[in-house]
């Protein structure tokens, strides 16, 4: 019962961090359109470092070798994350590059984790994945957004759903073995490292007025940087395939802050695959409840 305590624990901590990264759409809608949004990824990632620098500062030392490997396919899963994802929605549209990015994670995740465990996760999480994988797709199919199908779009948003399963599977093996900041912290500095190159020759010099600092600091403080503390310590106790599909949550807290913050109207397709992603999600948490419960 023990085990099943701290498994809804971890849940907890990861749907709050989902809601967390909800909020980012409804962020940066409000920052000066002359900040390129190659920086706004960029610079969120450098404020983070920061925030998990100040962490890491006064946590305890731990003793042992760092896993060095992990860390570099950690960060570099990071950055191909912000950068594949923002292309692959440029070439297929917000609407359809969404649904694919955020939901081809879960399945990636699922696959990647029975390939290392050589299991299958239980019938029931693959059939809540799949539910809120369904309505993740229709509610962003019926915000109205276009659709441009293209096959280097639909390759890079699968590249982003592939990034942010091998992160997350990676990152719960380092948080285990470092600690929640020490293991974000250099996760995410080494993120940083390699985006703001890249967003300095995409995105050009940078452009910054004060209100556009408001929302980055946001951005990178509290989407960024207490939603990935909060996730990673919740991956200490549910499986990494389970923080995948828990993490459409977001997308979730992000149609609530578009109808009620920003007073967009949705089509009734969008409402449907909002019910079905929280139907989904019910079924995940009772997945992995399920397996950390014993049987007597």
């Amino acid at each position: 019962m023990n085990t099943a305590r701290h498994s809804a624990r971890g849940i907890a901590l990861v749907l709050l961090a989902a809601m967390l990264w909800g909020t980012t759409g409804t962020a940066q809608s409000m920052a000066p359109a002359q900040l390129s949004p190659y920086w706004v990824g960029a610079l969120r990632l450098v404020i983070a470092s920061g925030f998990f620098a100040l962490l890491a500062w006064g946590a305890p030392a731990r003793t042992g070798h760092w896993p060095w490997a992990r860390v570099l396919l950690a960060g570099g899963c990071i950055a191909a994350y912000n950068l594949s994802f923002f292309a692959g929605v440029r070439q297929s549209g917000v609407a359809l590059g969404t649904a694919i990015a955020i939901g081809s994670g879960p399945i990636w995740a699922g696959l990647l984790q029975t390939w290392q465990q050589r299991r299958l996760p239980p019938l029931l999480w693959w059939l809540g994945t799949l539910v809120s994988v369904a309505g993740g797709a229709a509610m962003a199919l019926g915000q109205g957004g276009g659709l441009h199908l293209s096959g280097l779009g639909v390759g890079l948003c699968l590249l982003a759903g592939l990034s942010y399963a091998v992160y997350t599977l990676a990152n719960k093996h380092l948080v285990l073995a470092l600690g929640p900041a020490r293991a974000n912290l250099a996760v995410f500095a080494g993120a940083a490292l390699l985006s703001v190159p890249w967003a300095w020759a995409l995105g050009g010099a940078l452009q910054a007025g004060a209100g556009a600092w408001g929302v980055v600091l946001f951005l990178g403080l509290v989407s960024t940087g207490v939603s990935y503390l909060l996730f990673s310590s919740g991956l200490r106790h549910v499986s990494g395939a389970t923080g995948v599909t828990l993490a459409l949550g977001e997308p979730v807290t992000a149609f609530v802050l578009a109808v009620w913050v920003v007073g967009e109207p949705q089509l009734a397709l969008a409402w449907l695959g909002l019910g079905a992603v929280l139907a989904g999600l019910l079924l995940v948490v009772w997945a992995e409840l399920r397996a950390q419960t014993p049987v007597h």
